[in-house]
């Protein structure tokens, strides 16, 4: 009997790619082909449930592709289909250990594929991954299972923020972390969390919550973990905020190349998604900002956490953290110190056996310090350690750099709590600007600068300055006092916009050329437009003259043209003046200030006028012009914290580079020996890399030689009067846009 020719169609049947096309295109039609796959499916599975590890590579193969035709087509046979979920679930969650590396991604991307389908939800999908990836020793399992994880928790949020989902996979990260402090699990949910927020997935205190109970864990892996989160998690979404913010398109470029080139679908599909992304980008741009709290702000209870942290992992004897790792938590605690303004007296003569130069890391511990320090700490808490860095640090023998460290952290403890400074040891500290090292000389030199702003009664008079002295007879700068803070009560600037009034009154008037009494005249009309009446005053106060506890204050004004008289001495019956001219002086000032914001509606123009002033103001603050700039410095480093380099700052100041460094310096910035290459060269790249087209000359020159040999010819057998026709199109033609016509 001759052997059967088998059909093309036949052999199409077989192949089950062709087959999962076919049952996309008519389901009903391929039912029964495709209930024939589901079979060979089940009864394939429970080979495999019964001995997975002894399967052939053929039979791994076959449930390969089983699975794969299963999956792609399981929304269009829902009731055939309804346990191939669960199978995948029991497959992958007893066997994942001895499955085929190939089947095994299969499965977990069957299971995303069906999520992305809509068959289950995303609570079954990560309920199911998530137990896998923290208990399966492959590492490129528990890679996989992350990638699929993050990817659907962000497809879950794309439109709207599921808080459920939410919810519930944050009460898992948090009972990981909090059922077995000691395990390396916590390690999953620290990942999870950090990579969550830093795509502004996660952006509320609940996040938090969990990387707060993972750096109160036993574990120093997952203690690190929440640790880093807290210290760098901010400026990490920072970043990936501005790398986002600059994948732009050209979208002129993208038009001209779509007018230009071949109409293909690929171009076609290619503008659809560059003019998809441009309208995503301009929504953006005008919608409102989120509001993206830093995470130290959004911790519950803070005073309790860092109480915690620093009794757990730095007070206690019996923890045995790496020194690194203890200046990470240190770092944590102090921050949340210093930005909450928190008091944990425990904590400064925990610095105490630290603060010596041979210490490692030492600078490191002076920033802590200088973090850990505010205004409501008490200043006996506080002069004990600056005593004993002035002691351990400042010395004649001591090496420049150490000298300038040691000033400079004083400096940085000064700046936040001026009190701990005494009067013996802030003038044996200034004394070492006559050093000969230059940075020590700057250290000093910041430190006496500081005191002429904050406290100069501490300074001796010769070292106190002309406006800290000027301040100090004025009653400008006060006596500081413990825990006193300065209020705002009126609107920030207003007194610049008073001032730039009465600048322009005075110049209308010079331009005018009214005299004092026109001022004058001018100034009363003013006052009657404001609503404020001078004369009324008067006659109110001249109806209280019977009324006792006034006092009448008389005045001569004859006292200049005589000769001075005698002071008279005071009856006893008459009383002392109830107000000083310096407080008279200063509620004048007062009532002047408050009288525009009091009586005077601002205009749009006044409030845009009031915002260049104040920007004005900052500038001069910035270039010296006026030296207060303490509150800026102290909401600098609250925001970012004080590093180690802060505090070495003084001490590169004037010194010498290596012949390496010098070296590295000048080749910064520029491209290595590689990529030297010629302007035009760089021209030509440039124009490459944004798409552009070469000029006209520029392929004439690539042109074969046979292809131009019969133009050159034709040129040198033109006439005069033909050259000149040819010229005079050329110029038409130029003006009118070329060829094309594209300037038309």
């Amino acid at each position: 009997m001759p052997k059967r020719k088998v059909a093309a169609l036949e052999k199409v049947d077989a192949d089950l790619v062709s087959l999962q096309y076919k049952i996309r295109r008519d389901p009903k039609s391929y039912a029964q082909e495709f209930y024939d796959q589901w079979l060979a499916y089940d009864a394939q599975r429970q080979i495999f449930i019964s001995s997975p590890s002894s399967a052939s590579s053929e039979d791994n193969k076959k449930f390969h592709d089983l699975v794969d035709l299963v999956a792609h087509v399981a929304d269009l046979y829902p009731d055939v289909t309804a346990p191939y979920f669960d199978h995948l679930k029991e497959l992958l969650t007893q066997h994942h250990a001895v499955l085929n590396s190939d089947l095994r991604e299969k499965v977990v991307g069957s299971l995303s594929l069906l999520r992305r389908k809509d068959v289950i939800d995303s609570t079954s999908l990560l309920t199911t991954l998530f137990p896998i990836l923290i208990s399966t020793p492959s590492k490129s399992l528990r890679s996989l299972l992350y990638t699929k994880i993050i990817s659907d928790l962000r497809e879950s949020n794309s439109k709207a923020t599921n808080h459920k989902l939410n919810r519930t996979i944050q009460t898992v990260l948090h009972n990981l972390v909090t059922s077995d402090r000691t395990s390396t699990k916590g390690m999953w949910a620290c990942r999870i969390t950090r990579e969550l927020w830093r795509r502004q997935i996660w952006t509320d205190a609940r996040p938090c919550d969990v990387m707060k109970e993972a750096c109160l864990s036993d574990n120093e892996k997952v203690v690190v973990g929440g640790v880093r989160f807290f210290l760098g998690g901010d400026k990490e979404r920072e970043e990936m905020e501005d790398d986002s913010s600059d994948e732009e398109i050209d979208i002129k470029k993208v038009k001209h190349q779509g007018t230009i080139n071949k109409k293909t679908k690929k171009r076609q599909k290619v503008m659809e998604k560059a003019m998809e992304k441009i309208k995503k980008q301009e929504r953006k741009k005008h919608a409102p900002h989120p509001l993206n709290f830093s995470a130290l702000y959004l911790i519950h209870d803070p005073q309790g956490f860092a109480e915690q942290l620093f009794q757990k992992h730095l007070q206690n004897t019996k923890c045995k953290f790496s020194l690194d790792n203890k200046l990470l938590v240190l770092q944590l605690v102090t921050r949340l110190v210093g930005l909450h303004k928190l008091t944990i007296i425990s904590l400064y003569p925990w610095f105490t056996k630290y603060l010596t130069p041979k210490q490692p890391s030492v600078t490191s511990f002076l920033a802590s310090l200088a973090q850990a320090t505010h205004n409501h700490v008490p200043p006996d808490a506080i002069e004990p350690l600056v005593v004993k860095i002035a002691n351990e640090f400042v010395s004649e023998a001591s090496a420049a750099e150490v000298a300038s460290a040691g000033i400079n952290s004083i400096r940085e403890v000064a700046l936040r709590q001026p009190l701990c400074m005494s009067e013996t040891l802030l003038q044996d500290l200034v004394m070492y600007q006559k050093s000969k090292d230059k940075g020590v000389v700057m250290a000093a030199k910041g430190l006496q600068s500081l005191y002429r702003e904050v406290y100069p009664e501490l300074l001796q008079k010769k070292f106190r300055g002309k406006e800290a002295t000027m301040g100090l007879k004025s009653g400008e700068v006060k006596r500081l006092k413990f825990g006193e803070e300065q209020v705002e009560t009126g609107i920030e600037g207003i007194e610049l916009l008073e001032k730039y009034k009465e600048e322009q009154k005075l110049k209308k008037l010079a331009e005018k050329g009214e005299d004092a009494d026109g001022d004058a005249k001018m100034k009363n009309e003013d006052d009657d437009e404001d609503g404020f009446n001078s004369d009324e005053w008067e006659v109110a106060s001249n109806d209280s003259d019977s009324s006792t506890g006034w006092i009448n204050v008389e005045h001569s004004d004859d006292e200049d043209e005589g000769p001075a008289a005698k002071k008279q001495r005071r009856d006893s019956s008459t009383a002392p003046d109830l107000i000083s001219d310096e407080a008279m002086a200063a509620a004048a000032e007062a009532n002047r200030i408050s009288k525009l914001a009091m009586t005077t509606i601002l205009t749009p123009a006044d409030l845009a006028k009031l915002a260049e002033l104040r920007r004005e103001a900052q500038l001069d603050k910035m270039t010296g012009n006026v030296s207060k700039r303490r509150q800026e410095l102290i909401a600098k480093h609250i925001e970012d914290g004080v590093t180690a380099d802060d505090i070495e700052l003084p001490a590169q100041i004037g010194k010498k580079s290596t012949k390496e460094e010098r070296v590295a310096m000048a080749k910064d910035g520029k491209p290595g020996r590689e990529e030297h290459k010629s302007t035009q060269a760089i021209r030509k790249s440039k124009k490459e890399a944004e798409g552009k087209s070469s000029t006209n000359k520029e392929k004439a020159r690539k042109k074969n030689f046979l292809m131009t040999v019969g133009k050159a010819r034709a040129k040198h057998k033109r006439s005069l009067v033909d050259t000149k026709k040819r010229l005079t199109a050329h110029i038409a033609r130029s003006k009118s846009g070329g060829r094309r016509r594209n300037g038309m």
